[in-house]
């Protein structure tokens, strides 16, 4: 799963690096507000699809395997569905929402483009990112690493023909990932129809299950919504960012793109606890999720520090990877030199959601993750960042302190172990499954 996410993160790095060498700032700026839009748009389905996700892994763990295929069906349906809608949605407010947050309108017209490329594809990006989601529930981290690898692959050769060799603009590095994202899903489901066992992917067969879908929407939901606050919060701090400059915008992309990069082993093992939680709760084996979490914390730990070290020691030169301006560079270099220090915090707090998510209990996560960025982060980074000595590095220091936050009410809640109750599959004193 780290694996997978990391190659996840070359889509963005890719397109950053290509964009901000051949292009230019601008460019690489629109790209890099587009991302956190993006992610407010479909951020919703992401949380959904982690509550199925977590249905699938414990009906799995119990070995109930006609509910784990109704899963499946039902969460392919709503795939189908959703992403149409939110492409329409995208496609239309594409223009009107970088103008809210204030962005230069000499670079609006680039983004808006690129938005709405990237949106018109959004069929295959959930196909992919569904049915990837369905095979970690069920245990297998490796097929959707395979199929990942192909498509980042792809993205690379095409932004390298696209921009350096037939010189289009910043248009043609949406439509090199929207078509990478098309093989990936393609492919996956030719390969799974033909060699998986329970994923068997067919329009005529699809049956939705009311049932199975109210509990994905009661256990994905609190998380979706999460996630969209989450990611409107990101696009709140890009608008604080914008009044700094085209400068402070196109450092704070390409230190984001780096910073996410990093988060990645924290967010991997994170999602790989919650299906271990899962699989162990449904098979009625709750000791193993604190020997579980005690391992994750650790390895986490230590590669935080790991990281940690190389993005404050050696950030001027991994900003130089994408561009060649040193203001860019300076502003970049501070960024990963302020959040690198406390990715320990980070993966902290992670980890923990990932226990409770795998549980099913995702509405107390929501709450903390809320707190800690809009009652304590995205103040801090207003009233920070709006006096003159502070300026946007007041952004910067408001992200270790909500992170602090969110690992101080993640672990008091996690002692509290009411988490515990909310599996799923549940069973009796005796140790006999309850329907």
């Amino acid at each position: 799963m780290l694996l997978g996410n990391v190659f996840q993160q070359f889509y963005s790095l890719i397109d950053s690096i290509i964009v901000g060498k051949f292009i230019g700032k601008g460019a690489l700026a629109a790209v890099g507000t587009s991302m956190p839009i993006t992610f407010l748009l479909i951020s919703l389905f992401i949380g959904i699809t982690m509550g199925f996700t977590i249905i699938i892994s414990q009906y799995f763990g119990a070995k109930d395997m006609v509910r784990v295929k109704k899963a499946i069906n039902t969460l392919y349906i709503f795939i189908f569905f959703t992403s149409i809608v939110m492409s329409v949605i995208g496609i239309l407010i594409s223009g009107w929402i970088f103008r809210v947050i204030g962005m230069d309108p000499s670079i609006i017209p680039q983004a808006k483009l690129f938005l709405q490329i990237f949106m018109a594809g959004l069929l295959f990006l959930f196909g992919y990112n569904g049915t990837s989601a369905i095979l970690r529930g069920l245990g297998d981290s490796k097929t959707p690493l395979y199929f990942l690898i192909g498509s980042v692959v792809l993205n690379i050769i095409l932004d390298i023909i696209f921009v350096p060799i037939l010189g289009w603009g910043v248009w043609s590095v949406a439509v090199a990932t929207v078509i990478s994202e098309a093989a990936a899903f393609i492919s996956q489901i030719i390969y799974l129809n033909r060699y998986h066992k329970v994923i068997n992917f067919s329009f005529a067969d699809l049956k939705f299950d009311r049932e199975i879908f109210n509990k994905g929407i009661k256990i994905g939901l609190p998380t979706g919504l999460q996630q969209t606050f989450v990611a409107a919060g990101m696009v709140t701090l890009y608008g604080i960012v914008n009044k700094f400059g085209v400068d402070a915008n196109a450092a704070y992309s390409v230190a984001g793109r780096i910073d996410n990069f990093a988060a990645m082993p924290a967010m991997s093992f994170s999602m790989a606890l919650s299906t271990f939680v899962g699989q162990n709760l449904g098979a009625n084996k709750p000791e193993r999720v604190v020997a579980g979490l005690r391992s994750t914390l650790a390895i986490t730990a230590v590669i935080s520090v790991a990281v940690s070290f190389i993005t404050v020691l050696f950030g001027k030169y991994l900003m130089r990877m994408f561009t060649d301006d040193p203001a860019v560079i300076e502003l970049g270099r501070g960024y990963l030199a302020v959040i690198g220090s406390f990715y320990i915090l980070f993966s902290t707090m992670f980890v923990l959601n990932g226990v409770m998510r795998g549980a099913g209990d995702t509405l107390i996560p929501m709450f903390i993750s809320l707190i800690s960025l809009w009652v304590i982060r995205i103040p801090i980074a207003t009233m920070l960042s709006s006096h003159h000595a502070i300026g946007i590095y007041g952004v910067y220091w408001s992200m270790p302190i909500g992170w602090f936050t969110g690992a101080a009410l993640s672990f008091a809640y996690f002692l509290t172990g009411r988490w515990k109750k909310k599996a799923v599959v549940k069973y009796s004193a005796e140790g006999k499954r309850v329907e």
